[in-house]
């Protein structure tokens, strides 16, 4: 068996990557896609490896030069005319030597596991397509198969339906071709189709039409649970250098996405905190059949916001800012707040690391599982005097919750002592009897105009995508001032139609977090069984668990990634762990938290 490369394109999408090298000579995680490629097909003793190059051919000939000559006889065919051809013709001009053995076919932008190339060549069936079930970020030629893996169909970008997803299988790009298929079936409609359509075509084309042919001689090899991505441009770079990153990079590649995973389709993102059930509200068809329109128009400025905002929250338009999620609130708010703020650890950081490292007074809860009260607050603060006390309830990550009559409590403290008091309740609609424990209500925001109530809709109703959060304070002058420093439109479309109809679907929200309290307690049942995590109870959508030896948060943490493709959130590093091991798990739907229970258990069963 022989392996053709293909490796003459440009790489254009790639920018500067590509200006002097082609696609293959670009390095992922520190190691060039074509070593790679090579160092994998070095082990299944290959009789040669035929690579077709193109764009700075010579760069790539020189650089591979003699290192492999011991492990890998390698031979170069070249392209003189790739930028007026595509791969159809790059791979029709190694067409001899396609013929001459059975080949792996591969071209060189991709990246992939290891044991991909052996599920090829151990497979019995001598023509073979590696295939994966569609997912978003797929581009390219997809394939139809039938009950028995027959390729029936290849589906070109123009025939691309995308009410017919559910049916698509995208080709990885990589197969297995006898020669006696090469021979008698692939070379002679190869050069047929070359000579009527021409030579910028693509070789799939010609897969195509012998698949019509309904010889069923091609099958598919569906793949699963192995990596590999194609890399086209930058974006698809930045996703397969987290994908294949070394252990000791694994999590900051991760992590330092910030979101996004919905380009990882196959992974359960159990770091970021959102409601799991108002999801399957009509809210989202609604907002679904209105896409073209609401993508297409602008939206409206501040003021028709703040009335959307007002009508769907009870509050009167000078009392609140809708945003562009919590975050941007959250840094105009911030950055306009002096003197000295009292904080509790561990928190949320996005507060603090808005304001300078010498505003912060940080009190950190000495009661177990770090449990605080509005008494302790008020104890400490009392003594270590601050302007602004900020309290997030229920706290992040500690799941610490302050009950709506001793939160009163702290309102008329601060007030009588002068201190600004900003709380933020992104979670409060997790906490049990949710409806009576806001305090986004007018008569309190005017009762105590010294108070700032913070919340991100993304989180309680489950819409991150659509960025949406709102300040609100009796404090008008305050309010007036924040709604002129974020920009004109600091609220897209999507978030404005979200809030016009919002209130039609109340009652949907009101069943999704009543179902999620239901489904919290369980999960928090199961979590206790854990021998290794000690769980501390929470009001909101997520647990922080202290990891027991001899497992480490930060073990732990990649074990569930690289075994269960579960990404976990390590917190061991926040201010007020003191180095302890600790994990924040959110909580997601039954189905979600089951898969991650199992993973928990093999994982102590030493599986």
């Amino acid at each position: 068996m022989q392996a053709i490369i293909l490796a003459a394109g440009m790489g254009k999408r790639l920018g500067e990557y590509t200006e002097n090298n082609t696609k293959c000579m670009v390095p992922v995680n520190g190691t060039k896609l074509i070593d790679r490629a090579l160092d994998q097909l070095a082990k299944l003793h290959l009789s040669r490896v035929v690579i077709v190059v193109g764009y700075e051919g010579q760069k790539l000939i020189d650089y591979i030069g003699k290192r492999y000559e011991t492990v890998l006889k390698i031979e170069f065919v070249n392209n003189p005319v790739f930028d007026k051809t595509n791969n159809i013709y790059s791979l029709a001009l190694a067409k001899e030597q396609l013929q001459e053995d059975d080949t792996i076919l591969l071209e060189s932008d991709l990246i992939f596991d290891d044991g991909i190339l052996n599920l090829l060549v151990e497979n019995p069936a001598p023509n073979l397509a590696l295939v994966a079930k569609y997912e978003t970020w797929m581009d390219g030629t997809m394939v139809c198969i039938d009950d028995d893996n027959n390729i029936v169909n290849f589906v070109t970008k123009a025939a691309f339906r995308y009410a017919d997803v559910n049916k698509y299988y995208k080709t990885v790009n990589i197969y297995k071709f006898s020669k006696e298929f090469t021979r008698d079936k692939y070379v002679p409609f190869l050069e047929a189709y070359m000579k009527s359509v021409g030579l910028n075509e693509y070789y799939e084309n010609v897969l195509r039409i012998i698949s019509f042919l309904n010889s069923h001689e091609l099958k598919a090899l569906p793949i699963s649970n192995e990596k590999w991505y194609e890399i086209d441009d930058k974006q698809d770079l930045d996703i397969a250098e987290a994908l294949f990153a070394e252990e000791k990079d694994i999590l900051r590649k991760y992590y330092g996405r910030y979101g996004g995973f919905w380009r990882f389709p196959k992974m359960l993102d159990y770091c970021y905190l959102v409601n799991p059930y108002f999801r399957s509200s009509n809210i989202i068809d609604e907002m679904e059949a209105n896409f073209r329109t609401l993508v297409g128009e602008y939206p409206s400025g501040m003021r028709v916001n703040s009335l959307c905002a007002s009508k769907c929250w009870g509050i009167r338009e000078e009392y609140i800012v809708p945003g562009n999620g919590a975050a941007e609130l959250i840094k105009v708010l911030m950055e306009n707040t002096t003197g000295k703020v009292g904080i509790t650890r561990p928190t949320f950081e996005e507060y603090p690391h808005r304001i300078h490292p010498d505003q912060i007074v940080a009190y950190v809860p000495t009661r177990k599982d770090f449990r605080y009260t509005a008494d302790d607050l008020m104890t400490y603060f009392g003594e270590n005097k601050v302007d602004t006390l900020l309290l997030i309830n229920p706290d992040n990550p500690s799941g610490n919750f302050i009950p709506f009559a001793d939160l009163l409590r702290l309102c008329n403290w601060t007030q009588e002592n002068n201190i600004k008091l900003i709380i933020d309740e992104s979670f409060v609609d997790f906490s049990v009897n949710y409806r009576s424990n806001t305090l986004l209500r007018n008569e309190l925001l005017e009762q105590y105009p010294h108070l700032v109530v913070m919340k991100s809709i993304s989180k309680s109703y489950g819409v991150p995508g659509i960025r949406l959060g709102i300040l609100c304070s009796a404090d008008k002058e305050m309010i007036a001032r924040i709604k002129k420093e974020v920009s004109i439109w600091n609220i897209n479309s999507f978030a404005e139609f979200f809030m016009q109809i919002y209130n039609k679907y109340e009652k949907d929200y009101i069943k999704a977090c009543d179902k999620f309290i239901v489904e919290r307690a369980d999960f928090e049942r199961q979590l206790k069984e854990i021998p290794f995590l000690h769980v501390m109870p929470s009001e909101a959508n997520y647990f922080l668990c202290e990891i027991l030896p001899p497992f480490t948060a930060n073990g732990l943490v990649l074990t569930m990634l690289k075994r269960f493709n579960i990404l976990t959130r390590d917190c061991s590093d926040k201010v007020g762990f003191d180095g302890k091991q600790y994990m924040r798990i959110a909580v997601r739907s039954h189905e979600d938290n089951a898969r991650l229970i199992a993973g928990f258990k093999a994982i102590d069963e030493g599986r």
